[in-house]
């Protein structure tokens, strides 16, 4: 059968199998320790935004960026929501935190309804990119036009006001047919100012691209690294890449892989693209069957080179893929075979190897049919891994439906976002609000 996920996509849900006893022989479960959970924001709907679907970036001073696809400027109406959508900054000054709105945007040229992850680069400035907007050749459920990447940077003159909006400046218009379409997933930057995102959709195959932009003067310009191909290759790629070390991209794809009934010739892939000269070379690493599959949110690494992501489709879970030779090894860190959990946000690492998370549903359900989601840390233990639900979205002040993942501190501190729920209404559901975990 098939689900609708809260960015309105339809995903195919397989066939489960029963991993039951499997699950109490490897997984250990705990009960949260004593977490302190904030709102730190609750949307409005208005010139703050509204409905986050992405996670948060954390600046050098501890201070909080984030997107928001709707609210702000009321130019843009989708099926999803009403607004062409806002870029905010939580500011950290002492023991509270001020909200900012640092841009608006208002539809075709500069864009509009950004659902991927930003980045804040080391000097401040922020890249992202939107979903619509732009060029007006294409047209989908989420808005016109094919979709940007933007930078936003504070204005050259001093400014007394937290509250004084941000300059933005395009660094690329995508135009569908093949340089790419809908780009769902956010941007990273390298330590040459290279700026990579992949393209859910578009490209000469329809499949979705994986992009380059590169500063040239005062220009900025685009190379497609690859065009997915679907089958073995992968289709859709909706997650921010995950740059190494050493200047490889890694990320996932929605579909595609060769393997199973899913749509596009397959059921997700995780593949890693290596510079070699002006040359990329693509590997997969893995292909996802029938039993886990959909992998919705792209992949963290560990300093050893293993790879860690999740998967949502009927099995939902964490995995983790080992490097041997010539071919990478599956790990099943945890699943949960019901309906109600939902691993479409990406993991975050900490030091000590835990590894953090969101379900958009399952958890509590007075609120919300499906569970109004909650945040998870998995934590290696003894050989196995112990999953532990650190906080349980009630769909009031709090929030619900965490669909973007979670960003940490340097001091464990867990922040991120709920699509739903807060103190005001958008439509049908809740605005949203921006959260804090502290431990």
């Amino acid at each position: 059968m098939w689900h609708k996920n809260l960015y309105g996509g339809m995903m195919q849900r397989s066939g489960r199998l029963s991993f039951t006893a499997f699950f109490c022989l490897v997984f250990g479960f705990a009960s949260a320790q004593a977490q302190t959970f904030t709102a730190l924001h609750q949307f409005t709907g208005g010139t703050d935004g509204s409905n986050p679907s992405s996670s948060l970036a954390l600046d050098r001073a501890g201070n909080l960026y984030g997107v928001a696809p709707y609210g702000g400027s009321q130019m843009c109406q989708t099926s999803n929501g009403i607004g062409c959508g806002t870029a905010f900054k939580l500011t950290h000054r002492g023991g509270g935190w001020t909200f900012s709105t640092l841009y608006q945007f208002t539809g075709h040229g500069d864009g509009a309804n950004p659902i991927g992850n930003p980045m804040v680069a080391s000097d401040g400035t922020l890249y992202g990119s939107t979903n619509a907007g732009g060029n007006l050749n294409c047209r989908d459920t989420y808005g016109d036009g094919c979709g940007t990447v933007f930078r936003l940077q504070p204005q050259p003159n001093i400014c007394a006001s937290l509250s004084c909006p941000w300059n933005e400046t395009q660094l690329y218009k995508f135009t569908g047919p093949s340089d790419g379409n809908d780009p769902w997933a956010g941007v990273v930057l390298d330590q040459h100012g290279n700026v990579y995102g992949t393209t859910h959709s578009g490209g000469s195959l329809g499949w979705g691209v994986l992009y380059q932009i590169s500063p040239s003067g005062s220009n900025w310009i685009e190379s497609t690294i690859h065009t997915f191909a679907g089958g073995p290759d992968g289709a859709n790629p909706s997650t921010t890449p995950t740059l190494d070390a050493a200047g490889s991209l890694y990320g996932t794809t929605l579909f595609g892989g060769g393997d199973g009934g899913c749509t596009g010739g397959g059921c997700g892939s995780v593949y890693q693209f290596m510079p070699e000269g002006p040359q990329w070379i693509e590997a997969i690493l893995y292909n996802f069957p029938g039993a886990y599959n959909i992998p919705q949110g792209g992949v963290v690494l560990d300093p050893q080179g293993n790879v860690y992501g999740t998967f949502d489709d009927g099995i939902t879970g964490v995995f983790q893929l080992t490097p041997a030779i010539g071919f990478w090894n599956f790990n099943l860190l945890y699943a949960d075979e019901g309906d109600m959990q939902a691993f479409s946000g990406p993991l975050a690492r900490d030091a000590a190897g835990n590894l953090y998370g969101t379900s958009q549903t399952g958890g509590n359900r007075t609120n919300c049919q499906m569970g109004c989601g909650f945040v998870y840390r998995l934590s290696p233990s003894g050989g196995g891994w112990t999953f532990t639900s650190l906080y349980e979205f009630t769909g009031g002040s709090d929030g619900a439906n965490p669909v973007g993942g979670v960003t940490l501190d340097g001091t464990g501190n867990l922040f991120g976002t709920a699509y739903s729920g807060g103190t005001h209404r958008c439509g049908s559901i809740g605005c949203g609000v921006v959260w804090e975990i502290t431990p």
